[in-house]
């Protein structure tokens, strides 16, 4: 791991935390000066629970939860999204419901989609859509069509890490903003500055972690 990683913890609640790595990287729709690195709060369970814990307070109160859709390999803070949900223990919308977590699949031209047999968790339910990070938010509104075209009703978006503040009219509850990396930027691969100044691209980099060139 590269030694330039360094912590950042959320002032709510420290075990929810991420790394970050200053440099010149590129995703497949455009380029960080940042690479935020979630290894830690998406793998490890006491991190991924305390992280979900942050998250799932966002919709105790005001939303029904059917089922809850992970992107970015997610899945383990999902699940504890939906445990914290579901609890019947707590002043939940969602209390004692059996919230279905699943992942879409991609095809081979890049589209999401759920197998026959996982469809009836979107058709006529309350989706939650979970990410680890929103850049542009083009991944999220392809899971928002995709929930839509199965049936589904998109009831809220949340991830652990958002440079934007709203999808498609809706708030993004999220644990980082850009507030929390002020200097974070994103550009379009024919806009980026970095590429300008000749300034070769150090990794490729996605929801599963980043590949040095």
């Amino acid at each position: 791991m590269d030694e330039r990683l360094e912590d950042l913890r959320s002032t709510k609640n420290p075990k929810a935390r991420i790394k970050v790595l200053k440099g010149h990287f590129a995703t497949s729709n455009s380029h960080l000066n940042t690479y935020i690195d979630m290894s830690t709060v998406k793998s490890r369970h006491n991190n991924a629970r305390e992280a979900a814990k942050e998250l799932a307070h966002e919709y105790m109160s005001n939303t029904f939860v059917n089922t809850i859709v992970c992107l970015d390999e997610t899945e383990v803070i999902g699940t504890f999204m939906a445990e914290q949900l579901a609890d019947s223990n707590r002043m939940s919308l969602s209390a004692g419901n059996n919230i279905s977590v699943i992942t879409p699949e991609f095809d081979a031209i890049g589209q999401m989609m759920f197998r026959d047999n996982k469809q009836r968790m979107i058709k006529d339910q309350q989706v939650l859509i979970l990410a680890a990070s929103v850049t542009t938010g083009k991944t999220i509104n392809r899971a928002i069509e995709c929930v839509l075209y199965y049936g589904g009703t998109v009831c809220g978006v949340a991830s652990i890490f958002s440079a934007v503040n709203k999808i498609a009219g809706m708030e993004i509850k999220t644990i980082f903003t850009a507030r929390d990396i002020p200097d974070y930027r994103a550009y379009e691969p024919a806009k980026c500055p970095m590429c300008e100044e000749g300034k070769r691209v150090e990794a490729i980099v996605n929801s599963y972690g980043y590949s040095k060139l």
